[in-house]
């Protein structure tokens, strides 16, 4: 499959909502949370006035001109939240285009945007049943954190 990875541009920051949505993790036989769960606060540290703050990149797989996938960064205090110097990642793909090394593409660009930008470190949460975390692990990330359902990664340069 073909697919170009590129910076998002300013006027495509609303799909990062629709990214936002497909981040999220659902474990097998649950149900999808209702669409409008990505308006708690909690949720909207993600996307909220994106392209505003410090650490603020974000970058998209295109496939045929559509945008199928996304994956941005931002200093917030999220779940993987390490200090106020370490960007957060969030990356997500429309579900028909997961498994195809699009998801390692976008994570391995982003990790260079950082490192262009003087950051020494990256930190992502991600559910332990997520089968993202064997990307997150091959792309360098190592757990440095962890409670009952969620492992706390970081990743140095």
């Amino acid at each position: 499959m073909e697919y170009t990875v590129r910076p998002l541009k300013e006027s495509e920051y609303g799909v990062l909502d629709d990214f936002l949505y497909e981040a999220i993790f659902i474990p097998e036989g649950m149900e999808l949370p209702p669409r409008d769960i990505i308006k708690k606060l909690e949720l909207q540290v993600y996307t909220e006035d994106f392209g505003t703050r410090k650490g603020d990149y974000a970058l998209c797989a295109e496939c045929e001109g559509r945008i199928v996938g996304a994956v941005w960064t931002r200093i917030m205090d999220d779940y993987g939240h390490i200090d106020d110097d370490t960007p957060s990642f969030a990356i997500s793909l429309y579900k028909e285009y997961r498994g195809l090394g699009i998801g390692t593409a976008l994570m391995t660009e982003m990790l260079k945007v950082l490192k262009n930008a003087g950051f020494a470190r990256a930190s992502l949460a991600v559910q332990k049943a997520n089968y993202a975390v064997k990307l997150y692990k091959k792309v360098g990330f190592k757990i440095v954190e962890e409670n009952d359902e969620e492992y706390i990664m970081l990743w140095e340069c």
